[in-house]
């Protein structure tokens, strides 16, 4: 359920390798399948390649088939490449782009759009008032683009928050969650140690992948900037907007937790949450199940929002790792394309998202709809996202923001793992590359 790594390619010449592979595979499969009764146009719809989301599609669209004959439905999950983005751009290029497509990542849609790839979603007469019924509040403005358009329809969320062992915690004298940066450190510091006595913790407060690859700081990083701004993106108007004082603040807080050892300078295979190795993690609610099936007897787990500064005041925003649906423009027909889109986002099938791929619809209603209730009910821990759904952010639509995450996340490594750079260095370090990149 976690978002595909999205990894660039080596070098160029391996890039245009994969593009031309992956379009004349793309062109043989919407060539096929995608024609209804009589000749009328089908749709083809790609959705996410994960087990349970390629389930969720296949019922949804027998579905849709049984009740429109003429505009049948054909399921093809996005093939595997290195990332989801890579093989929609290379379709971009090879205009063999599906009709629809429910994994858009909002940070390539900047891309998609400047080709001119993407079908306007309020160009449809009745967009403004499935947005309005569905959206929370202040969300529309999010998924807009820099012209004010829309092109994908907001669809699901996953809330990144802070999974923790309650016993651990516990064990540190903590009743409740560490809520700012000092009670996490404190925690942090009774909770690691050295369990086979050679000088070195096996046990810490929180375990953060240090490899440099830029997506992973969207679970570090950016998740902890986005509760310490208030909600404040990177970017706006294509001016830079991180070089301030909440960005300093989260890079010292990662600082002093690798300079105590309470983080590990090591990387580690496996579920080192599970595994008794840190007492917290942070993660979306795909993996309530995950750690359901798999904790050891007597295991108790449970979810509270990401630390603050010691200055900072909540209500906790976090990152939403949202992923969105879309109409690319090759399609023939995008009034059906637009029907089937609000047949994917409706009451029904928000409902089997949450029971299928244990995901968030982007819902309004979503915990007092009593048609939700009896799920929330069964599946109680479901509920501390849900009531963090309408605090969440995305990213911007800069079609920039890997080279801008790909700066951070240098910065993040010199200054957070290695200690060679300030916070204050590595933050205005960060920002002046990515204003190079936007220019």
């Amino acid at each position: 359920m976690k978002p595909l790594p999205v990894k660039k390619s080596p070098c160029l010449h391996r890039f245009w390798i994969m593009l031309v592979l992956s379009a004349g595979v793309l062109l043989v499969g919407c060539e096929s399948g995608s024609r209804g009764k009589a000749g009328h146009a089908g749709l083809v719809y790609w959705p996410a390649a994960n087990a349970q989301e390629i389930e969720l599609a296949g019922l949804a669209a027998a579905e849709w088939n049984a009740a429109h004959p003429d505009v049948p439905v054909t399921v093809q999950p996005i093939p595997e490449s290195q990332s989801t983005e890579e093989v929609l751009l290379a379709a971009v290029v090879g205009k063999t782009t599906p009709d629809v497509c429910s994994n858009i990542w909002p940070g390539v849609v900047g891309q998609f759009v400047r080709a001119g790839a993407l079908v306007a979603l309020d160009s449809f007469a009745d967009f403004d008032s499935v947005a309005a019924a569905r959206l929370p509040e202040g969300q529309r403005e999010v998924f807009q683009y820099d012209d004010g358009r829309l092109y994908q329809m907001p669809w699901k969320s996953n809330p990144i928050m802070m999974e923790y062992n309650v016993r651990r915690l516990q064990e540190a004298g903590f009743t409740h969650p560490p809520a700012t940066y000092s009670e996490f450190i404190r925690a942090g510091q009774a909770l690691t140690r050295d369990l086979t006595g050679d000088g070195q913790p096996d046990q810490w407060m929180l375990y953060v992948d240090i490899n440099v690859k830029w997506w992973l700081r969207y679970f570090d990083f950016y998740t902890f900037y986005l509760a310490a701004s208030g909600g404040q993106t990177l970017i706006k108007n294509r001016q830079v907007t991180f070089d301030n004082r909440a960005a300093v603040e989260v890079f010292r807080f990662f600082r002093r937790c690798f300079e105590l050892g309470i983080f590990p300078r090591a990387s580690f295979q496996g579920d080192t949450f599970l595994a008794g190795q840190v007492a917290t993690h942070i993660t979306g609610p795909w993996n309530i199940a995950h750690v359901d099936k798999f904790k050891p007897a007597g295991f108790e787990f449970d979810y509270a929002p990401v630390p603050l500064p010691d200055s900072a005041a909540g209500p906790v925003v976090t990152y939403g790792d949202p992923k969105n649906i879309a109409i690319f423009a090759t399609c023939q027909n995008p009034r059906a394309a637009w029907e089937f889109v609000k047949f994917l986002i409706s009451r029904r099938q928000d409902l089997a998202l949450l029971r299928i791929a244990s995901q968030l619809p982007i819902r309004r209603d979503l915990l007092s709809d009593s048609l939700y209730m009896p799920y929330f009910k069964e599946y109680p821990k479901m509920v501390r996202f849900a009531e963090q759904a309408p605090r969440t952010r995305g990213v911007d639509s800069a079609p920039e923001l890997r080279e801008v995450f790909d700066a951070i996340s240098q910065e993040f490594e010199a200054c957070c793992v290695l200690g060679r750079r300030t916070p204050e260095e590595a933050v205005q370090r960060a920002a002046e590359r990515a204003r190079q990149v936007l220019r």
